[in-house]
């Protein structure tokens, strides 16, 4: 079936990033007809929907990079949509907390990146930590006021039902299996549907490598996923912390490490650990898909990041198949858990590009043809940053297209 509409602007992927994009496209171009494609029946299905539900202060980003501003930015407007909206967020805090005389050096630089990046923040003594926690154990700790938790699927939905008000299109159970390009129009092929417009924005998230191949763009990435795996504690435990709990991370390894995190729905999660991921989308605890696992084993940057990462790779899979060793990773600063309190909680997946010399792409990156933008890496802070990230696609919209 082909739709006989030329849409002036078609979306692929019904994440956070993808809905703002439509909903801020379509307040800036009110009398454009515009189509938000999603392959699930749902938005928020994938990276959107198991994260943990951090409004990020933005304290570990690059200061001048992207990431930074757009955390900054994105806290801010997130918490204004959340106002405006009647959606349940809280800020609660973070506390990031050295257990050792070495993470107690990185704390100092920590807090010097925070002040770099215009974000407040307060030390904390080991005899302060203990009054603002006293379930948590520490040499030390840097204070973020302004980090809080809130559920992103009920803002990604907000999001998708303005888009809607104002006249977007959405269509669900739409996964894109073609593109085709010319000089006046872009098609997008789902099964055998049809769509014409006259400029694609894909925000395709695990697929983004994928989406980009189907028009024949040459990338110097390749999306490798890894499982985010976390516990739920037991109910009993709902108040024993009053404040989001990180440890302070290790600036050689890509990962921020175990934490104790407040749900906005008033629980409390353990995690994430990092593990390679063999299915893109599989957040069950065994999960394999050979096109996948393929895909991962036949790049050179895959291995080449292996290699780098070895030892603290080695670590997180043991951690991940020998469930006590992950409990010594909270243990560290909340001694009082036990192996019966790490209760299961679906896993979270993140969608990271790798380029072909084994390096990871921390900041945002972007891919273009003539009539399409392509978002092909958003690392976290995505989900908080979802907001300004949004406008910018807008802006490279507006300037691409004419």
């Amino acid at each position: 079936m082909i739709d006989s509409a030329v849409y002036d602007y078609l979306l692929i992927g019904g994440g956070i990033v993808g809905v703002s994009t439509a909903l801020q496209l379509k307040q800036r171009f009110p009398a454009a007809r515009i189509l938000l494609l999603e392959k699930e029946a749902d938005v928020a299905c994938h990276q959107t929907g198991h994260n943990s539900g951090v409004i990020h202060a933005g304290v570990y980003y690059e200061p001048g990079s992207l990431k930074a501003r757009f955390c900054r930015e994105g806290s801010q407007a997130t918490v204004e949509f959340c106002r405006q909206h009647n959606i349940p967020f809280q800020r609660c805090g973070k506390l990031l907390v050295a257990t050792s005389p070495v993470e107690v050096e990185r704390m100092d630089a920590l807090a010097e990146r925070c002040l770099r990046n215009q974000i407040a923040v307060e030390p904390v003594s080991a005899g302060q930590l203990k009054t603002l926690e006293p379930n948590i154990a520490g040499l030390g700790a840097l204070l973020v006021p302004a980090t809080g938790i809130v559920d992103y699927r009920q803002v990604t939905a907000a999001l998708l039902e303005q888009f809607a008000s104002l006249g977007g299109e959405v269509l669900f159970s739409a996964q894109v299996t073609g593109l085709y390009e010319d000089e006046t129009m872009i098609e997008v092929c789902c099964g055998s549907s049809r769509f014409r417009g006259r400029f694609l924005v894909s925000c395709a998230g695990l697929m983004a490598d994928r989406i980009l191949s189907l028009l024949g763009i040459d990338a110097d990435f390749r999306i490798v996923p890894f499982r985010g795996e976390y516990y739920q504690l037991p109910q009993i435990y709902n108040e024993i912390v009053s404040h989001l709990i990180y440890p302070i991370p290790d600036p050689e390894l890509p990962f921020l490490g175990v934490h104790l995190t407040r749900m906005i729905d008033g629980s409390v999660t353990v995690g994430p650990n990092a593990v390679v991921g063999w299915k893109r989308e599989g957040y069950g605890r065994i999960n394999f898909s050979l096109r996948d696992s393929f895909a991962n084993l036949s790049y050179p940057g895959f291995w080449k990041v292996m290699r780098t990462h070895l030892r603290s790779g080695l670590n997180e899979m043991k951690n991940s198949l020998w469930k006590r060793g992950y409990l010594q990773e909270v243990r560290k600063y909340c001694p009082q858990l036990g192996l019966n309190d790490l209760r299961p909680y679906p896993a979270g997946i993140r969608a990271q590009a790798v380029r072909a010399d084994g390096s990871l792409v921390h900041d945002f990156l972007f891919a273009d043809s003539p009539r399409s933008l392509h978002v092909c890496n958003a690392p976290s802070p995505a989900a908080t940053s979802a907001l300004p990230i949004g406008a910018y696609i807008c802006d490279k919209v507006a300037e691409q297209s004419g």
